[in-house]
């Protein structure tokens, strides 16, 4: 059965992507190995600009889901596979059916499942992501890389959360995972390059004051990959 293993294997598929032209002080402030530091610097690394939505189209920008290592399994699937706390059962071209997941947003156990982007594609877009090729774009919409990068959750919660930042929206349904979810933002922003606008900025500021002895693990996407393009 595809548990972690298959999911690993996807992530090998996607681990290195195109480059991104970011700011020259952004480059120079943001780890560029593996690293885990204090929520608070973790912050402070965080390019600041604003957001821009123009020529936004999901579909266009980011495509859909996608069989990355060719096992029959779309990102999707290997998702609700790799975080199932009951296993669904898999039948051929890999339909699921069954199954239970943990969805952390709202703290409660569910049989229906949305996979959210944690970071959302248009928050992404709205951040940087409109100036990557759409190779790159694909990529981050199916990456397996990061566990933290996409999240099998309640439906209600995915739809509650929409295309959100922080500054609009931290699991108001499960308050004690606020530090989590930041941090989360905070590492995937600070992995590919993504910036935050100054609302967003400042709320993760404030929420950060609630998190004492909170860490970041920061893992830089490295700047190549197939082309899913």
């Amino acid at each position: 059965m595809l548990t972690t293993v298959a999911r690993g294997l996807a992530a090998a598929a996607l681990a290195v992507l195109p480059a991104l032209t970011v700011p020259a002080a952004a480059q120079a402030a943001t780890p560029t190995a593996r690293s885990t530091l204090p929520l608070d610097e973790a912050i402070d690394m965080l390019t600041v600009a604003a957001e821009d939505r123009t020529g936004y189209d999901r579909q266009e920008a980011f495509g859909g889901w996608i069989d990355a290592d060719r096992d029959g399994c779309n990102t999707r699937a290997e998702v609700l596979l790799a975080e199932a706390v009951e296993q669904p059962t898999v039948t051929r071209r890999c339909t699921l059916t069954g199954g239970r997941w943990y969805s952390w947003y709202d703290d409660r156990l569910v049989d229906r499942t949305d996979i959210d982007h944690a970071v959302p594609l248009a928050e992404a877009w709205d951040s940087g992501a409109s100036r990557w090729t759409r190779a790159r774009r694909i990529a981050y919409a199916n990456y397996l890389g990061d566990d933290r990068h996409l999240v099998a959750v309640s439906q209600r919660s995915n739809r509650q959360k929409a295309d959100k930042d922080v500054a609009v929206w931290i699991v108001p349904d499960n308050p004690a995972q606020r530090c989590r979810y930041l941090s989360d933002q905070v590492a995937i922003k600070l992995g590919w390059h993504l910036s935050v606008d100054p609302a967003e900025h400042t709320a993760m500021e404030r929420i950060a004051g609630e998190c004492p002895g909170t860490d970041v693990t920061v893992e830089p996407v490295a700047q190549e990959t197939l082309d899913f393009g």
